[in-house]
C-alpha cells in the first residue's frame, strides 16, 4: 500500500489533471514527479505514527524494553526501518514516473542528490511522525492528526501546481513553508535552474525539525516507556 498510493498520484495527476494544469516549461509530468517524491517521502510517515501507537497500545514497546538491548534500539530501529522502506519506495516511484515519460535533465550526480534529500526530508517528518505516534498513543487519533497537518503542507505548496496560480493570501503560506522549499529545491536539481537558495533554505527547515522533534520523540518514548 505504502507504493501503490503514490503510484496512483503519479497515474492521476499525469493522466487526469496534467492537461489541464500549465506549467513552466509546459511538460507537467517533469513538473510533478518531484512533488510526488516529496509527497512520498512525507505521507510514508503515517507508517511510523501509527506503528508506534500500536506498540504502545498492545504492550509491545513494554516487552522490549525489559529485555536486554539498548533503550534507543525500538525507537532508533523504527526509524531506520522506516527510512529504509521510504527510499525503496522513491526508486520504485522514480521508475513510474519514467515509465509516464519523466525525465532527469541535471545529470545523474544531482539525481542522486535530489534522492538523498527526499531522504532526508522523510526522515525529519518521520520524527515528527514518532513524536505524535507515541504522545498521543492512539491509533485512530494518530491518523486523524496526520491528515489534519500533513495534507495541507503537501497539497498547498509547490507539489502539483506552481505557487504563483494561488490567491494572494495562500501564496504567503505556500512560498514560505518546508515542503515548498524542499520540492523547488528537488525540482531544480531534476531538471536544472537555480538551486542554491532553496536549498539553504531547506537545510535550514529540516535542521529545525531535527533539533525540535528529535527530542521530543525521544522525551515521549522515555515517558511512554
Amino acid at each position: 500500500f505504502t507504493v501503490i498510493q503514490p503510484v496512483m498520484f503519479v497515474l492521476l495527476f499525469r493522466y487526469v489533471f496534467g492537461g489541464a494544469i500549465p506549467v513552466p516549461g509546459g511538460n507537467y509530468v517533469d513538473f510533478l514527479m518531484p512533488g510526488i517524491i516529496g509527497q512520498t517521502a512525507a505521507f510514508a510517515t503515517f507508517g511510523t505514527a501509527i506503528a508506534l501507537a500500536q506498540e504502545l497500545q498492545k504492550g509491545v514497546i513494554d516487552r522490549l524494553r525489559s529485555m536486554p538491548m539498548a533503550r534507543s534500539a525500538v525507537l532508533a530501529g523504527r526509524l531506520v526501518a522506516d527510512t529504509g522502506r521510504m527510499f525503496i519506495t522513491i526508486v520504485i516511484i522514480i521508475g513510474v514516473g519514467y515509465l509516464v515519460g519523466f525525465r532527469f535533465q541535471n545529470g545523474w550526480f544531482l539525481a542522486v542528490a535530489m534522492v538523498v534529500l527526499a531522504t532526508i526530508f522523510g526522515l525529519a517528518i518521520c520524527c515528527v511522525a514518532a513524536y505524535t505516534g507515541l504522545a498521543i498513543g492512539d491509533e485512530e487519533s494518530v491518523q486523524a492528526f496526520g491528515m489534519i497537518w500533513l495534507f495541507p503542507l503537501t497539497f498547498v505548496s509547490s507539489a502539483f501546481v506552481p505557487v504563483s496560480t494561488m490567491p494572494g493570501w495562500l501564496q504567503a503560506f505556500a512560498s514560505h513553508q518546508p515542503v515548498t522549499y524542499v520540492i523547488d529545491t528537488m525540482r531544480a536539481m531534476a531538471l536544472g535552474g537555480p538551486i542554491a537558495t532553496n536549498l539553504y533554505w531547506s537545510i535550514g527547515w529540516l535542521a529545525g525539525i531535527f533539533i525540535v522533534f528529535a527530542p521530543l520523540a525521544v522525551r515521549a518514548y522515555r515517558r511512554a516507556a
